[in-house]
C-alpha cells in the first residue's frame, strides 16, 4: 500500500503559526465595535426656524407673480403675516363686540381667530436669523424693516385692548428690609455705663422722696 506524502497540499493544508500576542490583538479588534461618527441633533429652535423658512420660500413661489428671495421686501413680509392669520387660533374681538376687552368672555362670539402677537413676534425673529444664514445682508433684511416692527407693535396694542391683557413687563418690587430682632444673648448683655448712671440717679431721687415722706409722717 502506497503512503500518501505529507507534502501534498490537497490532503494536508499547511498551517500558519500565530503567536499569542497576535491572537490577543485580533480578539480585541473583533470585540471592539466600530462607533459611527457622532452627529449633533438640531435643537427645537433650529427645526422650527427651518420649517418657517421653508414656509416663507413656498409662499414666495406661490405668489402671483412668483418672487425670488432677492425680490422680497417688507411689503411681502406683511402680506405673509396677513396670510398666516387664517391659521390662527387666538380669538381677537372686534371693537363692536360686547366682549371687547374681556380676558375671559362668558359666551362665544363670531369674532375671527388670528395669530397671537407673541407667535408673530417669535416668527419674525426666526425668519430674520434664517435670512442672514442663507446669505442675506443684515442692512437689507426685510424681516427687520421698520414697517414690520410698526406692524407688530400695532398688533400687540390692539390685541391687548381686545383681549383685555397687558403685555407690559411687571416691575420688580424692591425687597423690604426686615428689621433684625435682637437675640436673647444681646438683650441679656451687661448694661452700659450710661445705663448705670441713669439708674443711680433715679435711685437717689427715689431715696430723697422717701426721706421727705418719712419726716412728714414723723411730725404728724
Amino acid at each position: 500500500m502506497d503512503l500518501v506524502s505529507q507534502n501534498n497540499p490537497n490532503e494536508y493544508p499547511s498551517t500558519r503559526i500565530v503567536s499569542s500576542s497576535t491572537i490577543a490583538t485580533t480578539a480585541t479588534t473583533n470585540a471592539t465595535p466600530t462607533l459611527p461618527p457622532s452627529t449633533t441633533t438640531p435643537s427645537r429652535y433650529e427645526n422650527q426656524k427651518r420649517r418657517d423658512w421653508n414656509t416663507f420660500c413656498q409662499y414666495l413661489r406661490n405668489h402671483r407673480p412668483p418672487l425670488s428671495l432677492s425680490m422680497s421686501s417688507a411689503v411681502h413680509v406683511l402680506e405673509f403675516l396677513l396670510y398666516l392669520d387664517q391659521f390662527g387660533k387666538t380669538k381677537i374681538h372686534n371693537n363692536t363686540c360686547p366682549f371687547f376687552g374681556l380676558p375671559n368672555p362668558p359666551a362665544p362670539c363670531p369674532c375671527p381667530l388670528r395669530q397671537a402677537w407673541g407667535s408673530l413676534d417669535a416668527l419674525i425673529g426666526r425668519l430674520r436669523a434664517a435670512y442672514e444664514e442663507h446669505g442675506g445682508k443684515p442692512e437689507v433684511n426685510p424681516f427687520g424693516a421698520r414697517a414690520v416692527r410698526i406692524y407688530l407693535r400695532e398688533v400687540r396694542d390692539f390685541q391687548a385692548k381686545s383681549r383685555g391683557v397687558s403685555y407690559e413687563k411687571k416691575r420688580k418690587r424692591p425687597k423690604q428690609k426686615v428689621p433684625t430682632v435682637p437675640s436673647a444673648q444681646q438683650s441679656s448683655s451687661s448694661p452700659t455705663p450710661r445705663t448705670l448712671a441713669a439708674g443711680a440717679t433715679a435711685a437717689s431721687e427715689l431715696t430723697k422722696k422717701l426721706n421727705i415722706m418719712v419726716k412728714i409722717i414723723s411730725t404728724c
